[in-house]
């Protein structure tokens, strides 16, 4: 591999919104959408600059709404999050979300133009895949002639059954108390996705969904039913073959650890037939289950939130010391290749958030650690190469600190960058022009840079434990190195400028596989400002080098 793999996450419903003043829980005509057309050649010819190779299109197959269309009737908001409504409740998944079209007859067109377009470009298209639940009204009006629709050959007068593909309370309604205006009619109700099993799910269950059952018998000590293959597991096949065929080249598998890791060892497989390169991405939060996903369940990279990301937010919160990001890494045994790194996303708060960090520059050394720790993907979400700001109440989203996802809305650091559809950059401030520049930095090195793409990962703390010009609780430096090409890197987690002197010991040469009894003087070129600074071997691995830190900031030098 050359490249890293670089994801630029992004809504499009909210990417293209030009609407400069969006009112409170406004429906489409009041607040507006963004649409498939909005990315432009030129949008993605300056997304690709960025670093990116692949962009995750979030929200593209057709959900629950309030919105109706003509033949797509909208559903009854008991049952929707938000007027937009929730891109991960599946209502047909043969089709495409019909907020984002130009022409809502031929959205699928349009869609298809847009990976081309991506194509075009020089990058990959990712989309969802949701396993776990759909929509409770889902119904598909578009599948290929022959398939077979969610539910349509239930038995529902079982509770489980292996060839169901959901799960029923027989006999019972589903009531949604808090919504007393419901219309919308499930007799019998089903199971809710969170794996809610009762007729009254809560405003805070994943009441706008229902499970898919795979063959577990999830009342009955979660016993496997597996022979002959659930009928669930055919329809999900038809559905990703569908889209592979679309020229799709990634999917982002939603709450992956829901779903069980047979059926990921028996479907991957059959799509990888179809398309070797086509990658899998899970969403996986539970650390014991990683090897599972990974060995078995044949996922190419899962998500480390637990892991490196929560360690950086803490660090970042001067709530642990730099020094516990080593337990990060640790902590996976060997795993590490196959972590998705990223600092925002569309289920976590924006960095700007008080309740992360509150300043966007004061994650620029957390960046460049995500980006270049070990060989797996970085993810950026939009409007973070900005520093986006989320504040208020959007509607259903309410004043979370995120970029909502349930409602009309718009991101203003991308309408500021859009500027009159240029994407020049020319509303955007002196700060916001100066993160972009970081992340372009931080970004191009990462997926450029072969050492970063394939090298080998060196933690230098222990190195530097006893090291007394060292700031442990701020400080954190490794290296990465690939056919005896060295990368340092020495990150400053602190609002203080500080001066470092880092011990690379002679074991750690030798891991990058050069000759110690060889070396005399070493030379480190700083890799941004090509500033060289030369230094004997010995004072190298006793003394250290000296590394002059400004707050929040980094130092990267090639020996």
């Amino acid at each position: 591999m050359t490249k890293k793999i670089s994801i630029y996450q992004v809504l499009p419903r909210l990417f293209g919104n030009q609407n400069r003043k969006p009112i409170h829980n406004g429906d489409i005509l009041q607040n507006g959408s963004g649409k498939f057309n909005d990315f432009t050649p030129q949008a993605l010819e300056k997304i690709k600059k960025l670093g990116i190779n692949h962009i995750w299109y979030t929200g593209i197959i057709r959900h629950a709404t309030t919105t109706n269309y003509p033949k797509l009737q909208a559903q009854d908001q008991c049952i929707v999050k938000g007027k937009a409504g929730s891109p991960y409740a599946i209502t047909d998944y043969y089709d495409v979300n019909p907020d984002l079209a130009e022409n809502v007859p031929l959205r699928m067109k349009e869609f298809e133009e847009l990976i081309e377009r991506t194509k075009s470009a020089g990058m990959k298209t990712i989309i969802d895949f949701i396993p776990n639940h759909v929509s409770r009204d889902y119904k598909s009006l578009n599948k290929p002639k022959g398939v077979l629709d969610f539910g349509e050959n239930d038995d529902i007068n079982q509770s489980f059954h292996p060839q169901n593909n959901y799960y029923y309370l027989p006999g019972q309604k589903l009531k949604l108390d808090f919504c007393p205006d419901q219309k919308y009619i499930e007799n019998p109700a089903k199971f809710s996705g969170n794996d809610c099993f009762h007729a009254h799910p809560q405003i805070t269950d994943w009441y706008e969904t229902i499970k898919l059952n795979y063959g577990i018998d999830v009342q009955n000590n979660y016993q496997q039913h597996f022979s002959p293959i659930p009928n669930t597991w055919e329809r999900m096949l038809e559905i990703l073959k569908y889209w592979t065929a679309k020229g799709i080249d990634g999917f982002r598998c939603d709450m992956v650890e829901m779903v069980p890791v047979a059926f990921w060892s028996w479907v991957i497989p059959q799509i990888k037939s179809i398309n070797p390169e086509i990658l899998f991405i899970g969403e996986v939060y539970q650390p014991h289950l990683y090897e599972a996903y990974i060995k078995e369940g044949k996922f190419d990279y899962l998500y480390d939130k637990v892991g490196l990301y929560d360690q950086i937010k803490a660090v970042l919160r001067g709530e642990k010391p730099a020094s516990t990001l080593s337990d990060s890494w640790k902590s996976l045994q060997g795993l590490d290749k196959y972590m998705l790194r990223f600092l925002e996303n569309h289920d976590e708060q924006r960095i700007t958030s008080p309740d992360f960090v509150g300043q966007a520059e004061k994650a620029v050394s957390a960046m460049m650690l995500s980006a270049t720790i070990h060989t797996g993907p970085i993810m950026t979400y939009f409007g973070q190469e900005f520093g986006q700001e989320e504040k208020g109440s959007t509607g259903f989203s309410g004043d979370d600190g995120r970029t909502t996802i349930f409602d009309y809305w718009n991101v203003e650091t991308i309408q500021k960058w859009r500027g009159k559809s240029a994407y020049s950059g020319s509303g955007l401030n002196a700060e916001q022009k100066l993160l972009q520049k970081e992340y372009h930095k931080i970004l191009k090195l990462s997926s450029n840079n072969p050492t970063i793409a394939n090298g080998e990962f060196y933690d230098l703390m222990w190195a530097n434990k006893d090291n007394h010009h060292f700031y442990h609780n701020h400080i954190f430096a490794y290296f990465r190195c690939y056919k005896k090409k060295v990368l340092l890197f020495v990150l400053n987690f602190s609002n203080k400028e500080l001066e470092q002197k880092v011990i690379i010991p002679g074991h750690a040469l030798e891991f990058a596989q050069k000759d110690t009894t060889k070396l005399k003087d070493q030379v480190f070129k700083n890799v941004f400002t090509k500033e060289n600074i030369r230094l004997p071997y010995y004072t190298m691995i006793n003394e250290g080098i000296s590394v002059n830190l400004k707050p929040y900031y980094y130092q990267v030098f090639e020996f």
